[in-house]
């Protein structure tokens, strides 16, 4: 497990209690997350919703500096899948 990837595990773990739903965080050149009923943890299994982002958006969102919906709007955060299930998380981390 890469060190990005080892230190968002543990961050989303403490914003992500429980969530109804199967995602997964990408964060092209370190690996994928995986948010389930399970919680979290790494891995790159099939999902309703995946979301990729570089590691610095993807930092800057788990620290609060930047928005999840701002950062789909701009670009640096694509979505494919389930767009209810995504905004239902960007809620949980924001």
């Amino acid at each position: 497990m890469s060190d990005v990837i080892g230190k968002a595990v543990e961050a989303l773990s403490q914003k992500v209690e429980t969530f109804d739903g199967v995602a997964k965080f990408v964060i092209p050149g370190e690996g994928a997350i995986m948010i389930d009923g399970n919680g979290v943890r790494e891995g790159d299994d099939e999902a309703e919703v995946t979301l990729t982002a570089e590691a610095e958006v993807f930092q800057a969102i788990l620290e609060g500096e930047m928005n999840p919906t701002s950062a789909f709007m701009t670009g640096k955060l694509k979505i494919d899948g389930d767009m209810g299930l995504a905004m239902r998380l960007g809620a949980t981390l924001s």
